[in-house]
């Protein structure tokens, strides 16, 4: 699951392409640090959720950037829970970046790709301090709506799941 077929694996964004990519080159692994380290500086350990690079490379996961002019921008990931239910994960988008549509070109590739998949819905989770709420902006306004925990997640004050039915 890790490569998708050509067609599902390359994208367009703003000013940009989106492909599949291996979270171990040294731009996309300094861009997850940086992922990580906002995850870990707003959310309480026990409740931050974001994937280390290694949990990238499983086979249920599909790692895609987007890159303009060959300069990393934005990451994000599919996780295919099973056949019909799909994860978004590891969204981020360079700080310098943000405000152009990167991000939210991001997501359509990936909804793009569950649904190219067969998936009826996507899931996410994210978190619920202020510092999330343009995230969680971009994922209401893609047509996301609340739901209960998903995929072993567990509720709490500090996190919010949202999915979107692809059907």
């Amino acid at each position: 699951m890790n490569r998708p077929a050509a067609a599902a694996s390359r994208g367009a964004g703003p000013d940009g392409e989106i492909a599949v990519d291996d979270p171990r080159s040294a731009d996309v692994q300094a861009l997850l640090q940086r992922h990580l380290a906002f995850a870990h500086a707003h959310t309480p350990a026990e409740h931050a959720y974001a994937l280390d690079i290694h949990a990238l490379l499983g086979p249920a996961i599909t790692f895609c950037s987007y890159r303009s002019g060959g300069e990393l921008l934005a990451v994000g990931a599919l996780h295919q829970l099973d056949e019909t239910h799909g994860e978004i994960k590891s969204m981020h988008t360079a700080e310098a970046a943000r405000g152009r549509g990167i991000g939210r070109a991001m997501l359509g590739h990936l909804i793009t790709l569950a649904r190219d998949r067969g998936m009826r819905r996507v899931s996410l989770e994210t978190g619920t301090m202020a510092a999330f709420g343009p995230a969680r902006a971009l994922y209401t306004s893609a047509g996301f709506t609340p739901c209960g925990p998903f995929g072993g997640y567990q509720p709490s004050p500090d996190n919010t799941f949202l999915t979107l039915r692809l059907t």
